[in-house]
């Protein structure tokens, strides 16, 4: 069973188009789920991909330009219309607190249920949510305007206890989680058997890391390093690097020469300027640096499988 999956909801660039939505996607990791960016209509995309919204705990907002968070107030007024009681963690930029509450007040819409904001560090990289079983930072970007992108890494998971070990000693129940945990065993009669002949080594935790809109940020591999999936901003082909400078945006083959320098597993790009009618030449070029990319496609969803690590892409009405 896969415990990583990434829903691309929208990752079309600024302007939209009838087949392209604004940033936004949906990740699992075990049974967490976070909600990346929130662009206009992403709540049509969840209903789309049938993401219950009680399922959103955790919305990231990358930045405050309107194609990443301009979907969040009518997500929220949804969401009272629904009667949620459940708080609601926002993490974004400082004015995004501000953006909000304004349009909110501006509108008389009330909101009942709690809404906590988390403002970004702009300077270095930042421990913003931490439970049991995960850990994610944000980190700065180059966007023009404070821009973040985030790493969401499981915690080490626990060791396997051996069948037959269990079968030929009486382990108490008691002691089980401590040997899972790395410990040593003594018997009853002094007897010390080591971890390693007790347990089977842990699966590698998984880790996720997105990148929008930014120029290239060469040492990105001082926050993170070999995520199993890493998503990068890939707005325009090398031939346009001018006006990717210009809009302060990276090209696809510096997604994958990122990539390459972050020792990624899987490169996803998207946030592809709509004067591109295909994908197909930014995919050619990033693969030319980094071969194992892929087109981060609207209405798919991407999930990594805990033994084979290998990535699985279905379109999301062929497996709902």
């Amino acid at each position: 069973m896969e415990l990583l999956s990434l829903s691309i909801l929208g990752s079309s660039s600024a302007v939209p188009l009838s087949d392209r939505s604004p940033s936004a996607q949906f990740l699992q990791i075990g049974k967490e789920y976070f909600l990346l960016d929130c662009g206009e209509g992403t709540q049509v995309k969840l209903r789309q991909h049938r993401i219950g919204f009680s399922r959103l705990k955790h919305i990231m907002i990358s930045h405050l330009h309107g194609d990443h968070f301009y979907g969040l107030v009518p997500l929220l007024s949804t969401l009272q219309l629904l009667d949620r009681h459940a708080p609601l963690y926002l993490y974004g930029p400082k004015k995004l607190e501000v953006a909000i509450r304004q349009q909110l007040d501006i509108t008389d819409a009330h909101i009942s249920f709690p809404l906590h904001f988390k403002v970004l560090d702009t300077e270095r990289k930042d421990l913003i949510y931490e439970s049991e079983h995960l850990k994610v930072h944000s980190f700065p970007l180059r966007h023009g305007v404070d821009c973040f992108g985030f790493h969401f890494e499981e915690k080490p998971l626990a060791r396997k206890m051996r069948k037959d070990v269990l079968e030929e000693l009486s382990i108490p129940v008691a002691e089980i989680r401590k040997i899972k945990a790395g410990a040593d065993w003594h018997d009853q009669k002094g007897k010390v058997y080591p971890n390693a002949h007790l347990t089977l080594e842990a699966p590698a935790p998984f880790s996720y890391a997105y990148c929008t809109d930014t120029l290239p940020v060469k040492h990105l591999h001082r926050y993170f390093s070999e995520p199993d999936l890493f998503y990068h901003e890939a707005t325009f082909l090398s031939k346009d690097a001018q006006r990717a400078k210009q809009t302060q945006h990276s090209t696809a083959a510096q997604a994958a020469e990122i990539a390459e320098i972050c020792k990624a597993k899987q490169l996803l790009i998207g946030h592809f300027s709509v004067r591109y009618k295909s994908f197909q030449e930014l995919l050619e070029e990033a693969k030319l640096t980094f071969p194992n990319t892929a087109i981060a496609l609207e209405g798919y969803r991407f999930s990594l499988d805990r033994k084979t690590r290998d990535l699985q892409i279905e379109k999301e009405n062929e497996y709902r």
